[in-house]
Formats: structure tokens, C-alpha cells, sequence
């Protein structure tokens, strides 16, 4: 799920994680690395002639941002600097709408798209680069200075056949949080790291006399954001996406069957999870910071926001499941660049996507945010930049579990947007009837899938080709 920075509305802080600031790389004085001169490179000197001066070139950028926009004010000051600083790239900002997947590809099929854009999510670059709308910017990156400044986990998305398509714009990952002092009243020295750890640590944690409980599930509209974990830590996936671009639907194999029977332990046999297990997120959330629970998936912000004390937030990896497993679900959006477009352009875009990626600005966003009671994103996506230089309070062990949790990234499970509806209907399925077999609910979720889906779906992929 794309998270966007932003300011402390609440919808938009809980349901979208708050995360993360414009976290980049860099030199912005390198030049372009593509072949012979260009807008953006000045003419080789000779021992004869003085350089002559970059010409004018305009470029299109869909980056500028609305009105409501809390960061507006720091960015308009990043944009007057390149400006300053490159007079002869003539940049046309266009703001970006709720819909600007769709206007995307439309924009790029008719030919019109932005020479530079900043929001082509992690999930979405694979089908720009089969259409042929991003650059190749392989070249480019092994000419960059900055390039080993990069998280390099936060780059694997926009890679296609051993080639980058995208420069990472920003990148979040979910954590799992856990109260510290709920911990230590029951005299839990760590915190869990495998799946009959995490059920033995909730079964301290609960204590219906005080109205405590271990784990805080999610049974409600977005049950299958925090339940594809699980799978994963058993060895698995909800779908796969066959070489030809089909998709597979794997709701009935082994290790989804064991995660839901997971979710299912922790319900009905455990009895450490909260009564009303199809709340909303921002109950749990509320639950989370005043208290009343052990242990939450969520990040540091969504708690802060609602007013913990973030001394008493404790972050963990996940829980390793049956296959050994505990990957940190990542997204996040890159820039990319229009393989459509001049060279010209190409080249000018690149100076500009690696000037807004660069340590200064990351540096300048974060001072802006410090100096104006936000937030910062844990995950920076340029290993140079230390939050914890920019907000004293935030403990270093939060901003380390985060990294660790990054380093093993995992895209949300292929055709998410058009499958939710089917995986929470089996979740609350079985977190609402005890005698609900979980393999059972899954199938006929999967059956439904397939049927309302998957078949058109991959017709239509098929057909295209």
C-alpha cells in the first residue's frame, strides 16, 4: 500500500502510515552518463576554445505539490534552488491528483507524458517498463557518485533483467511494534522471534482483569495488508505472477492455510487477541497507544500520533514462521524518466531527479519537518542520512530495527487491488466462527477469485499480446 508524508490528519496518518519523507541521492553536479554532449553536459574545453554554455532545454515534472501540501513550503524552496542553480533547465511543475495512476497512462500512451515523475509505485514500475514508458537509467547510475548511498533494498522494484528504471523517490516498511512497558510488567526480557514465541509472549500479555490483551488483529477493510505476512513467514504468497503476466492464485497452499490457521490459534485457542476482532485500524491503533495491548503491526508515527510516548515503543522484526522466514513488506515510488522523450530532456531530467535525490535536500526536508513538529519516515532511502541527527528522541534501536526489517523487502502480493475483498472475506470468516475450517474458507475465496477475477483478468493479458 503507497504511504504518503503528510500532516497529521488522522485518516491520512493511520490508514496510509504517515512514513516516509523524500529520502534520496544525489550529486547534483554530476553529469549525464549517456553518449556524446547534451543539454545538461558543457561541450569537452579544448586548450583553444572556453566552454560554451549549456543551452536552454524545458522539461515537464509532475511534482509540484497541492496547497494543503505541509511540506509545501520547504519544497518550493528545493525548487527555487535547482533553478538557481541550473538557469538553462526550464522546468514545468504540474501537480499530481488522486488519480494520477490513470492519468499517467494515459498521459505516456498518447504520447504527452512528463519528461520526470515521482510517484511510480513500487508495484506499478514493472508495467511502465513492459510498456516501454521508463528509460533505462543503468548507465547513468553507475556513473553517479551517489549511487552506493542508496538503499540498495529500496532499488530491487524498479530492476528488470539486471537493469534500473527508477531512481527511489521515498520507501517505507511496515514494522512490528510492542509496548515496553507492558513487557516489562510481565517480565518479558525480548521480544518474540518465532511464531511459538509470539504465542507463549501474547499469553503474558493478556490479562482480561486489567482489559490487556497480546496481539491486536485486523479483521476489517484492510485484513489482508497485515495478514500476507504471515504467508510470507511460512514460505509463501496469496498469488504468483507467471513470465507471461498471468497470475496464479495460491489462497489453498500450504503456507496460507498455516498462516490462517495461525490467525486462527490466536483467536479461538490462545484467546489473546481483543474481543472485537473486526474493529477498525484506528481502534486498534488508539487501543495500541493507550495501552491496552502488547503487541501491534503499525508504525512509529501512527502511535505518536495518538499520543504514545515514543520511549515506550519497542519495534521487532517479524515473527520467523514455519519456513524460517520474516520478510518486511516494502513500497514506496521511484523516479523515472520518459524513454519517450529527447535526449535532451532525458539528460536534464536525470540532473534534476539526482539533485532532488540528493543528501542536501533529504538533509533540508528532514530540518523542515523537525523544525515544524512532524514526523520523519524511519526508512531513509539514502544510507548517509541519520534521522536521529534531526530528532534527538527517537531512540537509535527503532530507526536499526527498521533498517533490518528492510533489508529483506517484499512487494505486497501481486493483483492486491482486485483480491482484497476475497482474502478478508475467508479472514473474518475465521475470526468470527470458531468452527470455520481455514483451508475450507479458502477455497471457496479462491474459487470466487478465479471466477470474478483471475479468468478476465488473464484473458485480457493474454490478449494483448
Amino acid at each position: 500500500m503507497k504511504l504518503k508524508s503528510g500532516a497529521f490528519k488522522l485518516l491520512t496518518v493511520l490508514l496510509t502510515s504517515a512514513i516516509v519523507l523524500t529520502a534520496c541521492g544525489s550529486s547534483k553536479n554530476t553529469p549525464a552518463a549517456s553518449s556524446g554532449a547534451s543539454a545538461t553536459t558543457p561541450a569537452v574545453e579544448t586548450a583553444s576554445a572556453t566552454p560554451e554554455p549549456a543551452k536552454d532545454v524545458e522539461i515537464t515534472v509532475w511534482d509540484q505539490p497541492n496547497d494543503d501540501d505541509p511540506n509545501k513550503k520547504v519544497q518550493e524552496e528545493i525548487f527555487a534552488a535547482f533553478d538557481a542553480e541550473y538557469p538553462h533547465i526550464k522546468v514545468k511543475r504540474e501537480k499530481l491528483d488522486d488519480k494520477y495512476r490513470d492519468k499517467y497512462l494515459v498521459a505516456m500512451a498518447g504520447g504527452v507524458g512528463p519528461d520526470a515523475w515521482h510517484s511510480a509505485a513500487f508495484p506499478d514500475i514493472q508495467k511502465y517498463i513492459a510498456n516501454g514508458f521508463v528509460l533505462d537509467l543503468t548507465d547513468r547510475l553507475d556513473a553517479w557518485a551517489d549511487k552506493d548511498k542508496m538503499m540498495a533494498a529500496t532499488m530491487e522494484a524498479g530492476k528488470k533483467d539486471g537493469k534500473y528504471y527508477g531512481l527511489t523517490y521515498d520507501a517505507y516498511v511496515m514494522t512490528f511494534a510492542y509496548n515496553k512497558k507492558l513487557f516489562k510488567e510481565a517480565g518479558i526480557e525480548k521480544p518474540p522471534a518465532t511464531w511459538d514465541e509470539f504465542r507463549e509472549v501474547a499469553k503474558k500479555l493478556t490479562d482480561p482483569a486489567k482489559g490487556t490483551y497480546g496481539f491486536n488483529i485486523l479483521g476489517l477493510e484492510f485484513a489482508d495488508w497485515f495478514f500476507e505476512y504471515f504467508p510470507w513467514q511460512a514460505g509463501g504468497d496469496l498469488t504468483v505472477k507467471n513470465d507471461d503476466g498471468t497470475a496464479t492464485l495460491t489462497f489453498t497452499s500450504e503456507p496460507v492455510v498455516q498462516a490462517l490457521q495461525f490467525y486462527k490459534d490466536l483467536k479461538w485457542t490462545d484467546k489473546v487477541v481483543q474481543k472485537n476482532v473486526v474493529q477498525s485500524l484506528v481502534d486498534n491503533l488508539k487501543d495500541f497507544a493507550a495501552g491496552k495491548v502488547g503487541m501491534e503491526i503499525g508504525n512509529v508515527d501512527w502511535f505518536t500520533g495518538n499520543g504514545m510516548n515514543i520511549q515506550d515503543i519497542g519495534l521487532m522484526p517479524f515473527p520467523k514462521g514455519p519456513a524460517g522466514k520474516n520478510p518486511g513488506q516494502v513500497g514506496g515510488s521511484y523516479w523515472t524518466i520518459n524513454a519517450k522523450t529527447s535526449p535532451e530532456k532525458q539528460d536534464a531530467a536525470w540532473t534534476y531527479i539526482t539533485y532532488m535525490a540528493s543528501k542536501e535536500v533529504a538533509e533540508k526536508k528532514l530540518q523542515f519537518s523537525a523544525d515544524n513538529g512532524a514526523f520523519p519516515g524511519l526508512l531513509q532511502v539514502r544510507t548517509d542520512v541519520d534521522v536521529t541527527k534531526f530528532f534527538a528522541n527517537i531512540p537509535a534501536d527503532l530507526t536499526a530495527v527498521v533498517a533490518e526489517t528492510a533489508a529483506d523487502p517484499h512487494l505486497e502480493y501481486f493483483l492486491k487491488e482486485r483480491l482484497t475483498p476475497y482474502v478478508v472475506g475467508a479472514v473474518q470468516k475465521i475470526l468470527l466462527d470458531e468452527k470455520a475450517d481455514p483451508k475450507a474458507e479458502l477455497q471457496k475465496a479462491q474459487d470466487l477469485a478465479q471466477k470474478e477475477v483471475v479468468d478476465k483478468y488473464n484473458a485480457d493479458v493474454l490478449s494483448a499480446k
